[in-house]
């Protein structure tokens, strides 16, 4: 979609988010997070440095950064980021990364190190219910969830199946 369009879907969105007590956080696109009003941005290994995504969203603002390597994660961890993610995990189709699959105990190490500097570490890539619990007792603070979600095409009862599941 265009620009405004998109700026049009995300304020949207935001207002949605915030009439929730939800946090929103658009992907790759800084300028849309802040015209939009959203809680702040995600951004990629292509997409604009943590450091030029703060000039536009500011201090306060959300700013999480997606790794694929441990040498990623050692770049991102001296960037001003909020959190990072790391992917993917175990394979996947939604999206090519260009990447293989890293496994547990990347994620666990990539969880060590981001603890150390006080950085929550999301895990994304392949994750379904099933092995989510695992993921997080590897250290990830949280998981990405795409493809699981649409499972049995009722994605709300999915989301709080996730919830139950992991809040155990």
């Amino acid at each position: 979609m265009s620009g405004a369009e998109l700026l049009d879907v995300a304020s949207a969105i935001a207002a949605l988010a915030r009439a929730a007590g939800a946090t929103f956080i658009v992907n790759d696109r800084a300028d849309i997070a802040a015209l939009a009003g959203a809680d702040g941005v995600h951004v990629g290994q292509d997409d604009l440095s943590p450091r030029h995504v703060r000039r536009v969203v500011g201090d306060t603002a959300i700013v999480g950064l997606s790794t694929h390597t441990l040498e990623h994660v050692d770049l991102a961890l001296d960037e001003p980021i909020s959190y990072f993610a790391i992917g993917p995990v175990f394979g996947t189709a939604t999206k090519a990364t260009g990447y293989d699959p890293i496994g547990l105990d990347r994620v666990a190490e990539a969880a060590r190190r981001g603890r150390a500097r006080g950085l929550p570490l999301v895990a994304i890539g392949g994750i379904t219910l099933d092995r989510a619990p695992a993921v997080i007792e590897a250290g990830a603070a949280s998981v990405a969830v795409i493809s699981d979600l649409l499972d049995g095409g009722e994605p709300e009862a999915r989301v709080r199946a996730y919830t139950e599941r992991l809040s155990r």
